[in-house]
């Protein structure tokens, strides 16, 4: 009898779990048993790796053969154990030493040529395996990037299980045949798996900071949304642009990301993560270290934006823009369940999603940008006569955003019109986004060197008791808001929000604390209605 067991990581969501694969054999009629919960990608993994190991030269045991992954109570889904099961047979039939397997954490599928392919999640799977106190990982040579991302961990990269075969054995490592000049590596697709989430319009690369090709200079006019713009970068408020078609509000909502700073370690590693389970990592990036931008398309269904779907659920929209922006263009076309979801994640900053197979946790801290025409035809103004929609059909569509949900929004700016004058100006341009992006960052370090020692990092995340008793304005800068709130045009939740707007402005003007000049323009930005201060920051300092 044969016995051999190694590791690898069953992922439920973006958190791991390290399974000990064991391999058994036993005399008796030749038969492969799988056992431990695997789904049916996972029962396949039988065939795949009989296949592999003896296209790799090894001897396939002719005995009774029991594979079991422990514990059995959690629910394993996907090809990625392959690795660990033709190993862990092989070390049951003395090909490996068992004692050199023990201690290995193997992720990667087996092509049936033996090749090792890359799954979802290796940054997460990796992850898990150093918290579990594992020191070595063998993970497909293609995603050996991505995992070497976690630190304490030695990484080993095969490209093939001929190879690592031969590394366990201490033999000499054969020479895989080079892949033919100018044609695709087949290993490279399981990278990136199309199909798999809810990123309609997903990229981080235009979101570089001081990205040439969106560049806010060439936004024509707009101060107060370029204004709503700059305050909501500094202090990661939701933003919600209404205006007429032609206006700029998709320009600008591009342009965000642009001024965001970089992203932290820390947060690298967790929107990588995400975005690693969701097989949308692109090739030759392992690191994502940008904010990441998400469009989805009006017709988004609600599973798309939070996550599900069949099986074990996936990751959705608002987390795939996790730490960047979510930009949900034309927003009374969403669907009202899909809009009403939204409420949770923006409060929790997570999403939790309970399904048959297991509950699953995905993060979702994420600014929201909404954009929106005032009517059906988009010509709706206070200014001119231009609109022929009806007044009930008016209230309809600008009811498909429920207040609730906008309640939750800080900053709500009307676009205007562009004129000709503005459109064929020659020679003034805005503020360019290299600009903006400086006082964006300086901003932000007055708001951290403030929060120290805090569990928040930014001004949208400290909690209303927080700003109330610990980071109040200056003595009557309330006074206008709080009065508002007695007329009944702000919540309570609003007359929180402005003061944290109040805050974010105050650290891009320098000041210590937000005085009435700031609470002004916070209300401004948050009503709409003038309150007789200039709406540019670059006028107010």
């Amino acid at each position: 009898m044969g016995f051999a067991r190694t590791c690898s990581v069953a992922l439920v969501g973006v958190e791991g779990v390290v399974v000990e694969v064991q391999a058994d054999l036993e005399p008796g009629v030749a038969a492969f048993t799988l056992v431990g919960l695997p789904d049916k990608s996972l029962s396949e993994s039988r065939e795949r790796v009989r296949a592999a190991v003896v296209n790799s030269g090894a001897e396939w045991p002719q005995k009774k053969l029991t594979v079991g992954l422990s514990p059995a109570s959690v629910p394993k889904a996907g090809s990625g154990f392959d690795l660990a099961v033709a190993c862990a047979v092989l070390g049951a039939a003395e090909r490996i030493d068992p004692r050199v397997l023990a201690d290995i954490v193997m992720i990667g599928e087996l092509g049936l040529d033996g090749r090792v392919r890359p799954v979802r999640g290796i940054l997460p799977a990796v992850l898990a395996a150093a918290e579990a106190g594992y020191e070595q990982v063998v993970v497909p040579e293609c995603a050996a990037a991505e995992a070497s991302l976690v630190p304490g961990v030695s990484v080993l990269g095969v490209r093939s299980l001929r190879q690592l075969i031969a590394i366990l054995a201490d033999e000499p490592v054969p020479d895989e045949e080079p892949q033919e000049h100018g044609r695709p590596d087949p290993l490279l697709a399981g990278l990136r798996v199309p199909g798999t989430g809810a990123a309609t319009g997903m990229h981080s690369m235009g979101a570089a900071q001081h990205d040439q090709g969106h560049d806010l200079a060439d936004v024509v006019g707009q101060i107060s949304a370029r204004t709503a713009v700059e305050v909501a970068a500094a202090g990661g408020h939701h933003l919600f642009l209404e205006g007429p078609p032609g206006a700029g509000k998709t320009m600008l909502a591009e342009r965000l990301p642009a001024i965001l700073p970089r992203l932290t370690r820390e947060d690298s590693l967790e929107v990588t993560a995400v975005h690693s389970v969701a097989g949308l990592l692109p090739p030759g990036k392992p690191l994502i270290d940008v904010a990441p931008y998400c469009a989805p398309h009006h017709s988004a269904t609600m599973q798309s934006l939070v996550g599900g779907g069949p099986g074990i659920a996936r990751p959705g929209a608002v987390s795939l823009s996790h730490r960047g922006i979510l930009f949900l263009d034309e927003t009374p076309e969403f669907s009202g369940q899909a809009l009403d979801a939204l409420r949770q994640p923006l409060e929790a900053g997570h999403v939790v999603i309970a399904r048959s197979a297991g509950v699953v946790r995905f993060p979702a801290k994420f600014q929201m940008v909404l954009a929106a025409n005032p009517c059906p035809c988009g010509r709706f103004s206070q200014a001119d006569d231009f609109c022929e929609c009806p007044p009930a059909a008016i209230r309809r569509y600008q009811a498909r955003l429920s207040g609730p949900l906008l309640d939750r929004v800080d900053l709500r700016v009307e676009v205007d019109r562009i004129t000709r004058a503005q459109l064929t100006e020659r020679g003034a341009r805005g503020e360019s986004t290299a600009t903006v992006a400086d006082r964006v960052h300086a901003a932000r370090e007055r708001a951290s060197a403030r929060l120290a020692g805090t569990p928040w990092r930014t001004n949208s995340e400290i909690p209303g008791r927080e700003l109330r008793s610990r980071w109040y304005a200056a003595i009557g800068a309330m006074d206008e808001a709080e009065r508002n709130l007695e007329r009944g045009v702000l919540t309570a939740r609003g007359l929180d929000r402005v003061l944290r707007v109040a805050w974010t402005v105050a650290d891009l003007l320098g000041h210590d604390r937000p005085d009435a000049t700031d609470v002004a323009l916070a209300l401004q930005l948050r009503t709409g209605v003038p309150r007789g201060v200039p709406m540019a920051i670059g006028a107010l300092t």
